[in-house]
């Protein structure tokens, strides 16, 4: 631990300037130095706007900020004028429970009592293909710091995984990778990981997806937010120390070309130290609850850059840091590389003169090493010296928030007519017929790599650790208490699905809310805000483009009607690696939507598996032969074409409305969501959570909707779902689904009758068409990624 900021002459007297040190005074009697902005990520247009806002050229501690801070990562340049729909789309009723929204490090929602809740979801999708481990690890270190900004603390997580194909050889290095640094971070920071997604897809080979999720907790009061405020305030960078680890994380930084004579490479993934972050998460509550921090940001993407820049663009004034304060690993480390490294576990604070004592005391218990770097004023400029020399003299929000903000074009893409056009009916994809058939379908399916279970993975989490998670994979959602005093908690579920966005990208996004909005849902939750994290290919490419705006403009409306806002998230672009304009060009476009719902008592969340025997199996929605982009479509003749589901989202909050509420009067014991792989999937799926078995007729819904046997079982058609109803209770839950004008058709019972697997114990029975022993769909369900994985 370092003391206040001495004197700038001091520092000059202890370390002299270095003579080739590119200071700003050297900058202006330098104008026609040639600096590598091309290696830095900047165009020739956005080099000469930078001299432009200078009036003169940058010095190469400048040229770093702003390449980094105007990266597509930092600045959302290409995104940022359709990300303006989230907002344009939310309403005043939606703003009811919104207490900090887009802008922020994470949105924060008021749930009831008192308390509040803060979420997000982000990507750290190319550093985990370039080292998966360190990748994985410290994306989840990144998001639970966005977390602890906020002033929360962090009590869950979840991940949502995209790899490439399961048989392509370079798919299980990344698996073993992030699953092993997902999970290691995680668990040893001590967060259950309640939930998320695992989908193979050769689309996703050279770009897999690593999203992150974590949900904290705070009182109203608690909330912290990101600015520097108060001259005379102190600027204090405390966690672990700075080193060449990240730099070129999220822009081209690694070049020789600031100074000579220093290490020719810095790994570009961060490295990170989980143990580190648990007791920066412990300090920085005991420092919000001592009322000691005036604002705070956490270094993710960009590290000090990002740091300083944001926090003095969001304040009224300026500020002033002394790079030479900052505690360094490297000592080789140049100024650029301090300012861009995106070292892990560290955070910046705003604290005021009267407070740093107490401040550094708390720092100190906790042995977290912390020095003043800096100092608030009223300059309304972001000034940096180093060796005592200014390198730095910018206007913050030129750096932070008023970067380029670009039009890209975009149009429909020339394949996609062709695409839409190869329905399963045009393709003439052979069905199954028979009961057998059928069988061995739903079994294949069951068995398929996205749809098998995905305990493999899961079992290396742990998900109860905190002792209060209610619900956690493989229920829809995973729920988490709060309060333990009333049982308050909340739902979350995340869900996307890349085929239905490659098939109609703004379709796809809306599938994606609805999804995720009826798993929230199925436990007994009410949807109340949303998260998202856009994964897509490259902005320069119209294609990619079209699919981005596409989707933005679908989720935004379809938050609108479903009354549930955005309350932050995530852009990652340029995930491809072939040529523009063709079909293949980039990952299948994946809109991950976050879902958040709240729970009055998490002791009435409902379970996706029914335990007890002799109970009504209903289903509620109705089915229409949607075949087109289906798991079946995939798994049995690897197929992509045509259009996905239709979205009804009247019909989503309708069904909503039901299960909401017959949870909450214990009108059902189990509820589980119809998506991927349909009716059948969802039967075995309900059958072997608790290892109780069903039998169901097919034959009142075949003739009401009026699908043969097989469009019935594999189907995809949304806004639909199974509930187990106890005895009792039946003419209940018709009632409430009658009055909210959702279909219900009761199809069976929970149990196997006597006779039907005499041999094997619980077996799913569909009557007149097959019977599956649990123990033999159990075997399928479990043994396929152990069988690939190891």
């Amino acid at each position: 631990m370092t003391a206040p900021a001495p004197q700038a002459s001091a520092r000059s007297e202890a370390r002299p300037a270095t003579p080739t040190l590119d200071t700003v005074e050297h900058a202006a009697a330098t104008p026609d130095e040639v600096q590598p902005y091309a290696e830095l990520g900047l165009k020739p247009d956005e080099y000469q706007r930078i001299r432009d806002i200078l009036g003169r050229r940058p010095t190469a501690a400048e040229l770093a900020m702003y390449s980094v801070m105007w990266s597509e990562h930092c600045s959302y340049k290409s995104s940022k004028v359709h990300l303006s729909k989230f907002g344009a789309a939310t309403t005043d009723e939606m703003k009811k429970h919104l207490l900090v929204g887009i802008g922020e490090n994470a949105g924060v929602v008021d749930i009831g009592d008192g308390w509040a809740v803060t979420f997000k979801v982000e990507s750290h999708n190319h550093p985990s293909f370039v080292e998966p481990y360190q990748g994985a690890a410290t994306g989840v270190g990144g998001i639970v710091r966005d977390i602890i900004s906020m002033g929360a603390r962090p009590v869950a997580v979840m991940d949502q995984l995209r790899f490439g194909a399961v048989d392509h050889p370079d798919t299980a290095r990344v698996v073993h990778g992030v699953v092993s640094g997902v999970g290691g971070y995680g668990n040893s920071l001590g967060l259950p990981n309640i939930g998320g997604e695992l989908v193979f897809d050769a689309s996703y080979q050279g770009n897999p997806l690593v999203n992150a999720l974590c949900l904290g907790v705070l009182r109203h009061e608690d909330i912290h937010l990101a600015n520097a405020s108060g001259v005379g305030n102190k600027v204090v960078l405390f966690g672990a120390r700075t080193g060449g680890d990240g730099i070129g994380g999220a822009s081209i930084l690694a070049s020789e070309t600031f100074e000579d004579g220093v290490p020719a490479k810095r790994p570009s993934v961060q490295v990170g130290d989980p143990f580190m972050e648990k007791v920066l998460i412990e300090c920085c509550l005991e420092l919000y609850a001592a009322k000691v921090v005036e604002g705070i940001q956490d270094l993710g993407a960009a590290g000090i850059s990002c740091a300083t820049s944001e926090l003095a663009s969001n304040g009224d004034g300026g500020m002033h840091v002394w790079l030479d304060d900052v505690l360094l690993r490297d000592p080789t480390l140049n100024a650029g590389e301090i300012l861009m490294s995106e070292s892990q576990e560290r955070m910046m604070a705003v604290v005021a003169p009267d407070k740093l004592d107490e401040f550094l005391a708390i720092t100190s218990k906790w042995d977290v090493e912390t020095a003043v770097i800096g100092e608030v004023n009223d300059s309304g400029r972001l000034t940096i010296d180093h060796h005592g020399e200014r390198i730095v003299d910018v206007d913050p929000r030129t750096v932070a928030h008023e970067g380029p903000v670009y039009h890209r074009p975009y149009a429909r893409p020339s394949w996609q007519d062709g695409l839409n056009a190869r329905t399963v009916e045009a393709d003439a994809l052979a069905r199954p017929e028979s009961g057998d058939d059928l069988r061995a379908t739903a079994l294949r399916l069951l068995a398929s790599p996205n749809l098998a279970s995905k305990e493999w993975v899961t079992n290396q989490y742990d998900r109860f650790v905190q002792g209060n998670t209610a619900l956690a994979q493989p229920d829809d959602s995973g729920v988490v208490r709060v309060d333990e005093s009333t049982g308050l908690g909340v739902a979350l579920a995340t869900d996307a699905n890349g085929r239905y966005g490659k098939l109609d990208p703004r379709t796809g996004a809306r599938l994606a809310l609805a999804e995720a909005y009826r798993n929230v849902a199925t436990t007994g939750a009410r949807p109340l805000a949303v998260t998202d994290c856009l994964n897509f290919g490259s902005p320069e490419d119209p294609d990619s483009m079209w699919q981005l705006v596409e989707a933005i403009e679908g989720l935004a409306d379809a938050c609108r009607e479903l009354g549930v806002p955005v309350t932050g998230g995530n852009v990652s672009l340029y995930n491809g690696t072939g040529e523009p304009g063709q079909i293949d060009s980039s990952i299948h476009p994946t809109p991950v939507v976050g879902v958040l719902g709240v729970l009055d008592d998490v002791a009435h969340a409902t379970p996706s598996g029914w335990r007890e025997t002799g109970e009504s199996i209903y289903l509620l929605g109705t089915t229409r032969p949607e075949l087109d982009g289906s798991a079946w479509a995939e798994v049995e003749h690897g197929h992509l074409g045509g259009l996905p589901p239709q979205v009804d989202l009247a019909a989503e909050k309708a069904l909503a409305g039901v299960l909401v509420n017959a949870s909450r009067d214990d009108l059902v014991s189990a509820a589980h969501d119809l998506s991927e792989g349909g009716l059948a999937q969802a039967l075995l799926e309900a059958s072997l959570r608790f290892g109780v078995g069903a039998t169901v007729s097919l034959d009142a819904l075949t003739e009401r909707d009026g699908v043969t046997p097989f469009e019935a079982l594999f189907s995809e058609s949304t806004a639909r779902a199974l509930v187990a109803v106890p005895r009792g209770e039946e003419s209940k839950l018709v009632d409430a689904c009658v009055a909210r004008g959702v279909p219900v058709l009761k199809i069976g019972e929970t149990g196997t009758e006597p006779g039907a697997a005499a041999e094997s114990g619980e077996a799913l029975e569909v009557s007149g068409l097959f019977t599956v022993p649990l123990s033999e769909a159990d075997a399928a369900f479990r043994g396929t990624l152990p069988a690939i994985f190891g």
